[in-house]
């Protein structure tokens, strides 16, 4: 099976044929993890990242704001789909953490946290390019691969 390297992610509620965001990069390695949006000047609206853990935890899913000097959204997602917290990281900030534990973290422009809710269950689906590279590739919930 071909490495999961961007997904287009969906609102399950949602019947409008669009998903939230496209093009998601999907960031399973230590040093993708690590580098996460540090060192960028800034990001478009529509850009995003998303930061993948081994199970839903809350230690493990905490970030930081060093070296990122703008304003972000930030999306917990569990498991399950489910949106279990949201923020908007500020620059410079040590320490931001979820209520709930969460296996993946969004981190898009902040104008998204509009777009979401806590509750929300939310799909992850390989892009078209990825999905056409990878024919076993299929829509899959958060957490199965």
């Amino acid at each position: 099976m071909a490495r999961r390297q961007w997904v287009d992610i969906w609102d399950k509620a949602d019947s409008s044929g669009r998903p939230l965001l496209r093009q998601v990069r999907w960031c399973a390695s230590f040093m993708s993890r690590l580098r996460g949006l540090m060192f960028r000047s800034r990001i478009e609206p529509g850009e995003a990242i998303l930061l993948v853990e081994g199970r839903d935890s809350r230690a493990a899913v905490t970030i930081h704001m060093f070296f990122v000097p703008f304003t972000i959204a930030t999306v917990w997602i569990d498991s399950g789909g489910h949106v279990v917290d949201k923020v908007a990281a500020r620059p410079w900030r040590p320490y931001y953490a979820p209520r709930a534990p969460a296996r993946y973290i969004l981190e898009t422009h902040a104008e998204f946290l509009d777009r979401v809710s806590i509750g929300d269950e939310l799909v992850f689906e390989d892009t078209p390019e990825a999905a056409a590279a990878a024919p076993e590739s299929r829509r899959t919930t958060p957490g199965l691969r």
